[in-house]
């Protein structure tokens, strides 16, 4: 049902491809105007098994789809088939209980074509009386928006306590309203029982490349240290492997770790909570960033892997390393990075999320612009309109040794070539060194 172009069972919420400018610059096109909010609401409940473990399954899907011709169908149905495995990827441990902490995570799921759905799922406990087994209510989605989506579960546990009934009409008036553009609102309205009728104001961020991260979960976790240390990892494209209890903590982490390469995209295996089936993942030889519950270390540890970085986001540290991090990032960058990451603990200077993720995001943006922001003068561009990036010279513009050196692995990376290859096709006017 996820199978990427790499082979990878699952891929998770990688940041949306941005059309290049110039390096740094804010996209807000990501989305066409008029796109639905999502494609699928489900909720995935745990069934009792004859061997007495549980199994989650779809009991409830909107809409229904109808008349799709075999393609399509075989599409939807390998989807529908792959959801439950995402929203309880922890095992079948699972026992009915009386009370339960309802948590927010996402995942996404890749088709053969490369093309993308994120699901965005609230686990959380029915209203009831004595003991019963959380389910999970899903959210399949092409858009890319964490915050936003976040708001409309909230809406959807609030009418699951009153009746499963009550969610209907609200996710059908949401289906029916177009995703807002950047810093846009659109307003839902919506009927409860004895509240009357509800407008609900959905506002999407004004940059779109933050709509989707909270990088303040990843910095109350780890030291800037070890942020950069992460950052180089991911920056050559090496295997991390990231582990915490919740799947909130994951799926949050390892969000804002994708987040850090932008304008670049990770292109490789990305999944944020791998499900206990798909654990050997880990054995891949091909790149890969992947979350994994702590209950499975041991297991982890067993497999055969290469080199990786593993990194625990509980106690904030590093289990296991190539050992070269630190000498990855040249010096004097590695170190005015150090500075703005460190801004956030400033006391006197208290930051909303927003703001954190606006000076986190500046910082390592900064960073790519001092390391590669000449490369449109590197560009030749030929009559047919068509450019062709000149490596060699690139790098040889390069002064520093150690920018240089770091600089000579980076074009080597899936994700730089991305990166070119789109800035091949757009001939966009450059000032200057971009």
């Amino acid at each position: 049902a996820s199978e990427g172009k790499d082979g990878s069972s699952a891929a998770e919420n990688t940041p949306p491809r941005v059309p290049q400018g110039k390096l740094g610059e804010r996209s807000s096109v990501f989305y066409s105007p008029g796109q639905f909010f999502f494609e699928y609401l489900v909720v995935v409940s745990l069934k009792k098994m004859p061997d007495g473990h549980y199994e989650p399954k779809i009991t409830y899907q909107f809409p229904k789809r109808e008349n799709l011709l075999k393609g399509q169908k075989e599409e939807e149905e390998r989807l529908l088939q792959a959801i439950p495995l995402f929203c309880f990827p922890d095992g079948n441990n699972w026992a009915p209980v009386t009370e339960f902490t309802s948590e927010t995570f996402s995942f996404v799921l890749t088709n053969v074509d490369g093309s993308r759905k994120i699901g965005y799922c609230r686990r959380l406990l029915p209203s009831g009386r004595g003991v019963r087994l959380p389910e999970v209510f899903c959210i399949i989605s092409c858009l890319g928006c964490f915050g936003l989506f976040s708001k409309i579960l909230d809406e959807v546990e609030k009418r699951r306590q009153i009746s499963m009934a009550v969610i209907y009409p609200f996710m059908q008036g949401l289906r029916e309203s177009p995703f807002p553009a950047p810093g846009k609102t659109v307003t839902i309205k919506s009927f409860i029982p004895e509240s009357g009728t509800e407008l609900i104001e959905l506002t999407r961020p004004v940059d779109a490349h933050l709509e989707h991260v909270e990088f303040q979960a990843l910095l109350q976790r780890l030291s800037p240290h070890l942020i950069l240390h992460i950052f180089a990892s991911a920056m050559l494209e090496r295997r991390l492997i990231f582990l915490a209890e919740e799947l909130s903590v994951l799926s949050q982490c390892i969000h804002a770790v994708a987040a850090l390469l932008y304008p670049f995209t990770w292109a490789h295996t990305y999944i944020p909570v791998v499900p206990e089936c798909l654990l050997d993942t880990v054995c891949c030889p091909t790149p890969f960033m992947v979350g994994i519950q702590m209950r499975h270390l041991e297991r982890v540890l067993e497999q055969p892997m290469e080199e990786a970085l593993m990194v625990d986001l509980c106690e904030g540290k590093i289990i296991r390393a190539v050992g070269d991090e630190e000498e990855i990032l040249p010096g004097k960058l590695q170190n005015e990075m150090l500075v703005s990451l460190n801004r956030h603990n400033n006391n006197n200077n208290v930051h909303t999320p927003e703001q954190v993720n606006a000076l986190v995001s500046e910082a390592f943006v900064h960073f790519f612009v001092r390391l590669v922001g000449h490369y449109a003068s590197h560009i030749k561009w030929g009559r047919s309109g068509s450019g062709s990036f000149q490596e060699r010279a690139f790098c040889k513009a390069i002064t520093s040794k150690s920018c240089r050196r770091l600089v000579k692995k980076f074009v080597k990376t899936n994700m730089f070539s991305l990166f070119i290859e789109e800035a091949e096709k757009s001939r966009i006017p450059q000032e200057g060194n971009g």
